[in-house]
Parts: structure tokens; sequence; C-alpha cells
């Protein structure tokens, strides 16, 4: 390059050293030629060619490629600051821009379009048989608990406790605690004090007033509210409660150096809880009341398998999912972020093959519903709405539920020709069988060699007739 530019100045001052002369003259012959009296004229330095403009400007830029450039931070505890960075980003727009409770996964199509394999994930009411949408099944619970008030107050009363207190904790606390009520009464139906309740009762309020459904449960099962008076506890007790009275001030606490003089607090009737003599006449009825009371669980709407049968099609393995099968809760998407997180550290970690197996179930554990179809041996398309924690006994009582012949074992064959096991506790996300898959159908091979062996054949169509007058084509 130093040679290139060497050529380009000679050449410059080649042309600007003015006219040349023969090499065959002397010094002495072109003397007269020149005109001592009168001062050379200089020409005026000429710029390189376009030629040599290009090519210099070609050269400069090949010198700055080879030059290095300035490098990101390459240790370890630089990358993973950095990835903290963009995850706290991420967050941030997050938080920002998504409605609060969910995250939507821009693949999935909207509802309601034509082509989606299933409209939505849909869930059946236990207590009215409705089949509701994911954002109606909790308002539709409530009210359906609700309206049971008029035929069981009982049993509603006690579906309102574990279903509308969602601290599991406290529910089974104050529960605990109503069953020991109940169980003093049944052993000792005799003594009096067993069958009051003091509502301003330390342990009454922080047990069991916090909760909803408790003061109908009273109600039902024959306790009433009545003012009395609180009985003395005794020599040495007291009926009443302390206060502190500052003097000439009102009732509290009171500026440092006032004279505060604790009193009693004035004696009068406080409100009970009364056990009816009806009820206490009944014990059986309190002690069932009771156990139902401790057996009893949340009211939870049932998925829907939204159960289809398709026509046989090329595009089985094509699934359109609504956004219900990606969104994701709050907690979903704090966890989201904190995996990610956790794989930031594991960046310098070698991992054996038993570790990333585990990590790739992690990653199928973040779906919450899958959607399997089941191919027949007649090519026609079976198909159903699972939990992804679901086990594979819940596809296999699925697909015997649509047979006819429901009494015949058949094999269920994933991609790849991987055999499930109706026995096997797997679930369908530590299967990889989410958020859709497709699997096939066969008989089982003992009892098809059977049927072939006394001459017959299978019944091509295996489904039961009403499943078949109902199905679709799938597009």
């Amino acid at each position: 390059m130093k040679k290139f530019f060497q050529e380009i100045k000679a050449d410059i001052k080649f042309k600007s050293a003015g006219p040349g002369q023969k090499l065959t003259e002397s010094v002495g012959e072109r003397a007269p030629k020149e005109r001592p009296n009168q001062p050379a004229l200089r020409q005026p330095r000429q710029g390189p060619t376009d030629e040599a403009q290009m090519a210099a400007a070609a050269a400069l830029a090949r010198l700055e490629q080879k030059q290095p450039r300035a490098r990101g931070p390459t240790s370890q505890e630089s990358i993973r600051n950095q990835v903290r960075k963009e995850l706290r980003a991420e967050a941030t727009v997050s938080a920002s821009t998504e409605a609060p409770g969910t995250n939507t996964v821009p693949e999935a199509k909207e509802e309601g379009s034509a082509h989606l394999a299933v409209p939505s994930v849909c869930f059946t009411c236990p207590l009215t048989g409705a089949t509701l949408r994911k954002d109606q099944r909790d308002a539709h619970i409530k009210e359906a608990i609700l309206s049971h008030f008029s035929t069981d107050p009982v049993a509603a009363s006690i579906m309102k406790i574990h279903t509308f207190n969602r601290d599991r904790d406290r529910v089974k606390l104050g529960v605990d605690t109503i069953a020991k009520y109940l169980d003093n009464i049944c052993l000792h139906p005799e003594e009096e004090k067993y069958r009051k309740i003091k509502l301003q009762n330390r342990v009454f309020q922080e047990r069991i007033n916090c909760l909803e459904g408790t003061h109908e449960f009273f109600e039902a099962i024959g306790f009433q509210k009545a003012l009395l008076p609180v009985p003395d506890q005794g020599k040495g007790g007291r009926a009443g409660s302390w206060l502190c009275w500052e003097e000439g001030s009102r009732v509290g606490g009171s500026p440092r150096g006032s004279r505060v003089t604790p009193v009693r607090a004035p004696e009068g009737p406080e409100e009970f809880y009364v056990l009816s003599e009806a009820a206490l006449a009944q014990p059986q009825s309190l002690q069932r009341h009771r156990e139902q009371l401790l057996v009893a669980e949340p009211v939870q709407a049932t998925l829907a398998r939204q159960c289809r049968v398709f026509r046989p099609s090329p595009m089985a393995s094509q699934f359109d999912l609504p956004g219900d099968f990606f969104n994701l809760t709050a907690e979903e998407i704090k966890r989201e972020q904190k995996l990610r997180s956790e794989a930031v550290e594991r960046l310098s970690v070698l991992r054996t093959k038993a570790m990333r197996e585990r990590e790739e179930q992690r990653e199928m554990r973040k779906y919450t519903y899958t959607l399997l179809r089941v191919r027949l041996p007649d090519g026609c398309l079976l198909q159903g709405t699972f939990y992804a924690r679901e086990r594979v006994a819940a596809l296999y009582a699925f697909v015997r539920e649509a047979l006819q012949s429901d009494w015949l074992p058949f094999d269920l064959l994933a991609s790849g020709g991987q055999r499930l096991s109706e026995d096997e506790s797997l679930a369908f996300n530590e299967c990889g069988l989410v958020p859709s898959a497709l699997l096939t159908f066969s008989w089982d091979a003992a009892v098809l060699a059977d049927i072939r062996a006394a001459g017959a054949e299978p019944d091509s169509s295996i489904l039961k007739p009403e499943l078949l007058a109902a199905i679709e084509k799938l597009s």
C-alpha cells in the first residue's frame, strides 16, 4: 500500500516537472533555449485522477475493515449482567403494555376464527351442567352456589366456605375450629356453655368471622343470634374488659406525662350464637353436618373435552389453537421470568443429558392445556381437550368411551411409533404431548390375531353411531 501511494506521488511530480529533453542532448545545447531573465512559471499542481481517487478510497476502506473493532463484554459476569438488564427491561415493558394477569402469545389465533381446531377452552359447571368459557366460570359457579341456598342451605354454606375463600390454610383452620365447637356440643350436650359461641371472642374473630359463608353455616344448622350478658368467670375473673382512661381527656393513648388510670369497661350484653333446642335434640344431624364440612372441597368447573370427530384429512397434524392455550396468568409470568433468570446462571455450567432432559420437561410444564387427536383405523380423527398435567390414562378413558366395543384392548402410538402405556403415571407434558399432538389408534396385537384366526376382520367403523352422526370436515 505504501508503494502504491509513492507511485501516485511520483506520477504527480513527473507531470509538474515541465517540458522534457532528449537523452542525446547535452546541457550546453539546451542552455540557449532557456530564458534566464524571465522567471519560470510554476505549473499548478494537479490532483489525482478519478481512477486514483477510487483506488485510494477502496484501499482506505480495506484498512478500516482490518482494524480491530471494539468488542462487547466477553466475561461470563458481563454476559449475565447484560441478560439481567434485558430481562428487567422486558418485564417492565410487559407490565406496562399487557393487561394485568395475562400474556398472550402473538401466534395464537383470535377466538371466533373459522379455522380454529377448537373455538376456546371450555368448562362444565358441576352444579348446573352449563358449558362455560374460561372468563365465565368463576362468576357462574358463585351464582350457582348462592342460588342453592333456597334448596339446601347447609350444603350451600359449606360450598361457599370452601369455594369463596382462596386461602386454603385459613379455611382449614376455620373449619377445624367449627368442628371443635360441634364436637364439644355432641360430647357434652348437657353443658350450656358449649351451646353458646361469643361472636367477639378473639378466636372466633381471627379464625371464623374472616371467612365467607361461616355465618350462613351456623344459622343453617340451628344457631341463632342473641344478646346475652357476659357471665363472670369465677372468683378473681373479670366480666368486662379493661380500658385506659386519661383523666380530663378521651379514652385511649395520651401524651407523655399524662396520668392514665385503668378502669373496667361497663358491663353489658354481647352478641352470641346460641344453639336452638330443636337442633340440640338431633345430635346425629350436627355430627353429619360436621363431617360434611370437614370432607368438602372447593366447587370447581371441570374441563370440557369438547369431543369432535373429523373425516380423514391430510391436515390431521395441523393445529390452529386459540389464545386460551397460550395465555399465562400473573403467577405463570413471574415463574417464567424466574426460569429464564436461572437459565442465565446455567450458561457457565456443564450439563449432563439427564439435566437437559429435566430442563426440557420443565419447559413443557408452562402449558396448561393440550389438544389431542387420535387417528383411527378408518382414517377418522377423534379430538379432545385435556389438562397438560393429566395422565395418559385419561386419554385412554376418553377413547374407550367413544368406542362401540369398549371392552377390547387397544394401543395408542405417539409420533415415531412410541407406545403410550395406559398404566404409566406420566402426564401429557412429561411425554411431550403439549400443546397439541396427533396419535395413532391400533388394536392390541394379540386380540387382532385372535379375530383374524377366527376368520373375521375387525369392524372398520369403531366409533359409536351418535359420534359418527356429528362427523365434521377438518378445515
